[in-house]
């Protein structure tokens, strides 16, 4: 049921949103870089690796330079033009494609680049990829603004290990523990509503979601 709903809901999607994506796709190529989709390795369904695609945002080496996976705070690597389309979530709409063929969903918990999968360990790793990873989901809502909490610290890549990625695998788990179709609809209305509020606050309408920990709320009032 829920890989046919992706399968239709992609797909129109898709063929809806070709007049955006094909002028957007052009304007990539004749600047920045000349890249129009960055692809990286993510882990999936089973813990199996596949490429993930988005439009290109950042310098082609950008994994090796600075601070590798992490984005900071006015990060250098980022494309004038990539600032916007990460700012507006569109750097994202490639992963419909992603859907399409099978390699996610449009809600589950969010794939992660091997290194930082290797945060959770192999047995919180082997739990949350008992599901299809998906475009948006509960930890994707909830931590959305995920730079916020690192982005300004020296320590960014320990409080990273640290305290944020266990707490985004106790959100994922939630998710895990409690995925149905209502819910699935419920972070995908949450979801939009988000992208058209910067001040929306999602978690509140998720109920008994883990408590997000003390460090991180410090964190993010002090930038």
């Amino acid at each position: 049921m829920q890989r046919f709903f992706d399968v239709v809901l992609s797909g129109t999607a898709i063929l809806f949103l070709c007049p955006l994506l094909i002028p957007l796709m052009v304007v990539l190529r004749f600047t920045g870089e000349g890249e129009i989709f960055y692809s990286q390795v993510r882990v999936g369904l089973g813990q199996r690796q596949f490429k993930l695609f988005k439009f290109a945002t950042m310098l082609k080496n950008s994994p090796n330079i600075g601070c590798g996976t992490l984005t900071m705070a006015n990060d250098p690597r980022v494309l004038p033009l990539g600032a916007v389309l990460r700012k507006t979530k569109v750097n994202e709409l490639p992963q419909l494609f992603n859907i399409f063929l099978g390699d996610m969903s449009i809600v589950g918990p969010r794939p992660l680049v091997p290194e930082g999968e290797e945060y959770y360990g192999k047995n919180h790793s082997k739990i949350i990829r008992s599901v299809r990873p998906g475009v948006t989901g509960v930890g994707s809502l909830v931590l959305r603004d995920e730079e916020a909490f690192y982005a300004h610290r020296a320590d960014a890549r320990v409080f990273y290990r640290d305290v944020i990625s266990p707490y985004k695998f106790l959100l994922e788990n939630w998710y895990v523990e409690n995925r149905s179709f209502i819910l699935d609809i419920k972070i995908i209305i949450l979801t939009a509503t988000a992208v058209l509020s910067t001040s929306f606050t999602p978690e509140k309408y998720l109920d008994n979601i883990p408590k997000m920990p003390e460090e991180m709320l410090e964190s993010r009032l002090k930038k």
